[in-house]
This record gives structure tokens, sequence and C-alpha cells, in this order.
């Protein structure tokens, strides 16, 4: 969302930044001069024991000299805590006292009883933390310190339990003055169906309190202690508070112990979490109860660019890495995918760091695979292939797998790695060889014209990200138009990450103007970068960028650069499945199929190359198609075909 002129002037006028930054670290008194709000410190964003990070309180502006880490309050809160740009925002207002401005006219309604469920579920992790020391709950603790939880951990992770009574928890709270309408809407009680009064969610059993992002309690997760119960773990219900598909177990810690540089580790349940984090890994999340979410995995990706998924090693483990193979294939982007640890057959984490210790445990993250080696696994192990049939029926379930991942670059490295794979598995050996006397089956090397084209040599690619940064550089001059391009931005790949968060900024900024946008834009890539970015000597040519331009000309600039990269894009995608294709059956389709694409291409092209002519004239004075022309070449020169001598 976009916030009003001068809400962010007034919130860093309102906040000390010496305060947030004291925080995290231990001011050095002897360099420092607190009168004149002159702080020094060690930083706080790498290791070193001399003070080097320097705070001028007055101006609210930090610098390291050590590590160059510089910015304001806000990007303090956002690389210390590892969050994003509004959230860092609420973090400080709350702080300073300052409502962030809603748009929806009941969202202040809605905030205030968002407001009342989370202190009465803060009552509630009170109430069941003091139940785990008394009488009743013997049972539990005697089952915490059978699993090696020590007081400690159980005091780190707000352990409780809840009493075998129908009522304990409601009678408790009504004592308290609590209305009865806000312990059913936090999710703590049930109305009965006889007629009587609402009783308790959670009854005998050990408890786990379930934070956000931000620590607030809005949820629990409970372990049965009566082994004849139906559900050995359960989850509060969905409420106001509570959407189990949109939160993680452990988030807030895990969140910046990932932004100190730990990775961050997928596991099972909670107590594989807790056994995680007492073994020196920070940055561990579950999720709750349910298979992993599409929302699950976009705020892992906004946490870590690669999480570890660690599975139990079992039948039901590999099980559940497939689902998140098959879910997480449509999103992948460059430079967001997944790992997959895999523990010793029958064991989870826990029981490994329990049995061998964290050793193991790192060892195993050490060998974490990369996903496309599991979704080889999957259609592989196994089985057979010892006819064309089932060689056949192997490429066609990989290319279906493969073809579901948007990202056209990130589906043309796919392609060529189980390429890779295939070829490994169907080489022939060594005997093999022998028999067939003197043939020889080779790995074909590239040809010398596909070295020194500029697609080998990343000429397409930079060419693309030169497009993007005229696109988000003329929008960030004129957000106003932003809306009309609003399904293309999204759609952009952006491989560069400065482009990605300068992308992501004009799509919150639709509304904003051209100030508020810059000053979004610097808090999402720091105002250097920005700087940096802007001063490409490409983009001072632009007419569209200068001073006078209008808005209907940067609108009209805007189309037509999205147009080329699309051309692009779709050319590019036409020889990765031609590429793929032909490693089967040649075909004049596909040289019509690419020479389409092609010509797409050079028409989206023609207003900038200033070429008219379609054909030239052979050596033998023949009409010759450039597209096809063209084509032809882009499939021959960079293409690298799997047998010498195909053509």
């Amino acid at each position: 969302m976009s916030l009003p002129p001068g809400f962010l002037d007034e919130l860093r006028t309102r906040t000390s930044l010496s305060q947030v930054v004291g925080r995290k670290v231990m001011w050095d008194m002897r360099k420092s001069n607190q009168g004149k709000g002159d702080m020094w410190a060690p930083c706080p964003f790498h290791q070193e024991k001399t003070a080097s990070f320097h705070v001028d309180d007055r101006k609210g502006f930090y610098h390291c000299f050590g590590c160059q880490a510089s910015g304001d309050a806000i990007s303090f809160v956002r690389e210390s805590e590892n969050v994003g740009f509004m959230e860092a925002v609420e973090i400080l207002a709350q702080e300073a006292g300052m409502q962030i401005p809603q748009r929806d006219p009941r969202a202040q309604e809605k905030a205030d009883r968002r407001t009342q469920l989370t202190e009465v579920m803060e009552q509630a992790v009170q109430f069941y933390r003091l139940q785990l020391k008394t009488a009743a709950a013997g049972e539990a603790r005697s089952y915490l310190e059978r699993r090696g939880l020590a007081q400690a951990t159980q005091d780190r992770f707000e352990m409780g339990f809840a009493p075998a009574g129908w009522q304990t928890l409601c009678d408790h709270l009504r004592g308290k003055g609590v209305a009865e309408e806000l312990i059913l809407g936090a999710g703590l009680a049930k109305p009965s169906n006889k007629g009587g009064k609402p009783y308790d969610v959670f009854r005998n059993r050990i408890l786990f309190p379930i934070r956000d992002g931000r620590g607030r309690a809005i949820a629990f997760g409970g372990r049965a202690m009566d082994p004849s119960d139906n559900a050995k773990y359960l989850n509060s219900p969905e409420t106001d508070l509570f959407d189990k598909g949109r939160n993680l177990y452990n988030l807030a810690p895990a969140r910046e112990a990932a932004g100190k540089g730990q990775p961050l580790i997928v596991a099972e349940g909670y107590m594989d979490v807790i056994a995680l984090v007492e073994a020196g890994f920070g940055a561990a999340v579950a999720p709750l109860g349910t298979a992993v979410t599409e929302p699950q995995l976009q705020l892992m990706w906004r946490i870590a660019d690669e999480p570890i998924i660690a599975l139990d090693g079992d039948g039901a483990g590999l099980r559940a890495a497939f689902r998140v193979i098959d879910l997480a294939l449509p999103l992948l982007e460059a430079g967001k995918s997944l790992r997959f640890a895999l523990m010793p057959e029958g064991k989870d984490p826990d029981d490994l760091i329990r049995a061998e210790g964290p050793a193991a445990l790192q060892a195993a993250l050490d060998a974490a695979l990369p996903m496309v080696q599991l979704l080889w696994r999957r259609e592989t192990e196994g089985r057979s292939f010892d006819s064309p049939e089932r060689k056949a029926a192997l490429d066609k379930a990989l290319r279906e797998r493969i073809m579901t991942i948007k990202d056209p670059s990130v589906r043309n490295h796919y392609g060529q790695a189980i390429k890779d794979l295939r070829w490994e598995l169907f080489r022939p050996t060594p005997k093999a060889r022998a028999r067939g006397g003197a043939w020889r089956q080779d790995t074909a090397q590239p040809l010398a014209s596909t070295k020194s084209s500029p697609l080998a040599q990343g000429g397409d690619a930079v060419q693309a990200e030169m497009r993007e940064l005229v696109i988000l550089a003329a929008l960030l001059s004129a957000p106003e138009i932003i809306g009309g391009f609003d399904r293309q931005l999204e759609e952009m790949p952006c491989a560069n990450p400065h482009h990605a968060r300068l992308r992501d900024v004009l799509l919150r900024c639709e509304d904003a103007t051209a100030e508020e946008t810059r000053q979004q834009a610097e808090a999402a890539i720091g105002a250097e970068t920005l700087e940096t970015l802007l001063s490409a000597g490409h983009l001072r040519v632009v007419p569209c960028l200068r001073k006078d331009a209008d808005a209907a000309l940067v609108r009209m600039s805007v189309a037509e650069e999205l147009a080329k990269l699309d051309a692009e894009r779709g050319l590019a995608m036409e020889i990765a499945e031609a590429e793929q294709d032909l490693a089967d059956v040649p075909s004049e389709s596909l040289t019509w199929r690419v020479a389409q694409a092609a010509k797409a291409r050079n028409r989206a092209m023609k207003p900038e190359a200033g070429e008219d002519a379609e054909f030239d004239v052979g050596p033998n004075g023949a009409h010759i198609d450039r597209e096809e022309r063209d084509a032809f070449t882009a499939l021959t020169d960079g293409i690298r075909f799997e047998k010498p001598g195909r053509t």
C-alpha cells in the first residue's frame, strides 16, 4: 500500500535511531558522544571486535566503515529483523505511537478486534505455562524430560499444559473479565451442541504457542498425553488471527537467524524445530499440521532464496518431498529454489540429533539434493527402462513436469539437467561399446560458432536486463501509469535482484506520487544502489526519461519495451522447446515454429533496427527469408545436439 505524504518523515522524526540500534549492539562509550547523538559500536551485521559502526542520531543515519552497511531506522529494522519494508514501518510506527493509515473504513474496527484477540491469547499462554508447573502436569513434565527438553528449553518455547477439565481455561478467562465472544473468537473454546457452556479446545495436552512473524500469539499446537486420543497433535481452529496455511512455527526467530546467515531449515513438526534450534540451527520452521502450501512457500522464499526441506527418512518423507516439488515447480524463478535433506531411514531430525549429535545433522544438510535430482529420482528409482516404450514414457513424464515451470530460463536449465542425467542413465557401457566394434557414442562438443555467439556470451540476458531497467526507470518517474501495466510488470522475470525489488515497489505504489515511490525504492535497495542504476549510460539516451517528457511518451515507451521483452522471451521459449523436441524427432514443423517466433521478435524490434526488407539476396540471386534464416541459425548454432551428425 502507498503511505500518505509526510508519514515516513514523521515516523523518522519520532524515532530515535540510537534507541532502535541500541537493542542490537553494545555502545562503545569511550568513543561515543551521547550528548551529540554520535554513537559507535561493533557492527551487528558482521563479526568484528572494534567499534566501526557509526550512528548519527541527529541525522537519523547509520554507516559501518567495515562492511559498508548504511541506512536509516527503517532499513536497520529490515536488515536486523529480516522483515519487509511495510512490516518494518509497522514495527517502528507501533513503537512511536503512530497509526498506520488504513484504506478500509472498517479496518480500524478489525484491527481493534485483532488486538483484543491477541491479548486474550497472551493470557492463555501465561495460564497454560503456569499449569505445566502444577501437580496435574506431572506426567507431562516427565514426558518432556524423557525427550531431553530442559527447563530452559521449555521456557524458551513457552511450553504449557492444558488440564483435563472441560472448562478450566474458559472459567479462568471469564474470571479475568474476558468476554465469552472473544474466547470463542480466539479459537480457545468451542460452543456446546447440547446447549451448555462453551468448552475448552485443548484438554490434557502439552501446548506449544504459535506466534506470527511479529511475535504475536495467534494459535496453539497441542500434543495429546492420552495414548488413546484420536488426534496425537491438534492445532487451534482457524480464526481472524490464525490461518494455518499462511504461517510457520518459529517464524520470527527463524527469520532473524536466517538474516544473520543461517540456512533456513523446514522440518515436519514442533519437536523437530525445537531440537534443531537447541542444536544450534536457529533458522528452523515447520508447517502447521498440513502439507506445505503456496503461501508458506512464498513466505520461506522471502526469508531465504534456497530453503532446505529436512524430511523424515521413510516413504512418507519422500512422498511429502514429491508433493512439495509439484507445488514448487510452477513457482520457480532465477535464484529461488529448494534443496532436500533426507534423514537416514526411520529417523527424523530430532531422532538424528539425539542419536548422533548436531554434526550428523549438519552432514545431512551439506548433502542436501537440488530439486531436479529428486525429481529425477521420483521418475526413475526402482524402474526398468529396457525398452523404447519405457524410455519414451520416462521422457513424457519428465517433459510434463518440466513444462509446468513458468520461468523460461529455469525451464531451459531443467531441461538440460535432465538431458545430462538421461545421458548418464542410458549411455552404453564399455562392454556394449566393445561389442559394437568401431562404433562409439560421444557427447557432442559445442560448435565454435556457438561459443562466440552473443547468446552463449550472455548477450540476450544483458539486453533483457537493459530493457528492464528502462521500464523500471520510466515507471519510477511516472508511477501514475503503473496501473496500465501491472499484469506485464508482475510477469517480468527480473533476474537482477535489485530490479526485482524495484518491480515489487512499483507494484505497491500504483497510487503513490513520484516522490513517495522514489522514497520506497530507496528504502528497498538503498539510495546509492538506486542512484547507480539510474545513472546507467543507456538510460541517458532514452527520450521518455528526459525532464520534459510527458506521461504519454513514457506510456508508449514502456509498452514498446515490454513488447520487445515479451517477443524475446517467446523466441527463447520456442528454441528451448525445439531443442528438447529435436533430441527425439527433428521435423520441418519445429523450424516453422521457431521461424514464426523469430518473425514476431523481429517485428517487435523493427522500429529499433530500422529495417524494412524481409529478404536477403543469396549468392545465386535467390531471395532468402531473413526470419527463417535467423531461426535456423539459432537452432543449429545455439543448440548442443546429443549425438554428433544429427542436423
